[in-house]
């Protein structure tokens, strides 16, 4: 049941917009949909935002907001590491956001500090600015395609992969595609696979190579 409009404020207004983001997708997310979910009427939602855009921008920024910060100052391999593997999470838990999060033209406060604190956190580890700019980019390059193809699987655990893989093997000739045979049935199949499990692998690959080439290109 949606709140009384005596009630309305912008903070409950954001955390209903999210709520139907996340059960809806972006296209159930309209100013009418909200005010009902409110119980309020729509025209009443303009006193606290202004319109539909200023309403996806606050949603980007409370997204940002709930991935964990890198601490400057701090290791940043490892600071690099826990806050991709939270923004991971957060984006898996909205998965509107992605195709939001690097379209907003008004970024607010949360998205602010959210990059400023990333790339605080690269150069105080001894990037150049330029290798900072590459790793920052390399690494939500990996997060957000990983989480984008991670959402687009017929499948969303170990059973269901299994059945999946079954399925399309069952369509194969006798020999036909011998290397995708021995990745489902060696590997997909096998008790304990998970997809997501290979993204820590991925990521610890990379924050390697940028730590290798980091290093080869300062100053000795």
């Amino acid at each position: 049941m949606g709140e009384p409009a005596r009630q309305l404020s912008r903070e409950r207004m954001l955390r209903a917009a999210v709520g139907i983001a996340d059960t809806r997708g972006l296209g159930g997310l309209t100013m009418r949909s909200l005010a009902a979910e409110l119980d309020a009427k729509p025209m009443s939602l303009y006193h606290y935002i202004r319109n539909k855009d200023e309403l996806l921008d606050a949603l980007v920024d409370g997204v940002f907001a709930e991935i964990e910060l890198p601490k400057v100052g701090g290791d940043w391999r490892a600071e690099v590491r826990r806050r991709s593997l939270s923004a991971r999470t957060v984006l898996a838990r909205h998965p509107w956001a992605l195709t939001l999060v690097e379209s907003r033209t008004s970024p607010g406060p949360a998205t602010l500090r959210h990059h400023d604190a990333m790339l605080g956190t690269l150069r105080a580890g001894g990037f150049s600015l330029q290798m900072t700019a590459h790793a920052y980019a390399v690494v939500d390059a990996y997060v957000y395609g990983f989480v984008l193809q991670e959402a687009s699987l017929p499948f969303d655990n170990a059973d269901s992969a299994d059945a999946v893989a079954g399925a399309i093997m069952e369509g194969f000739a006798a020999g036909e595609y011998p290397h995708l045979v021995e990745l489902a049935t060696q590997h997909v199949q096998q008790p304990g696979y998970h997809f997501g499990g290979q993204f820590e692998f991925g990521l610890d690959l990379i924050l390697d190579a940028l730590a290798a080439h980091g290093n080869a290109t300062r100053p000795s």
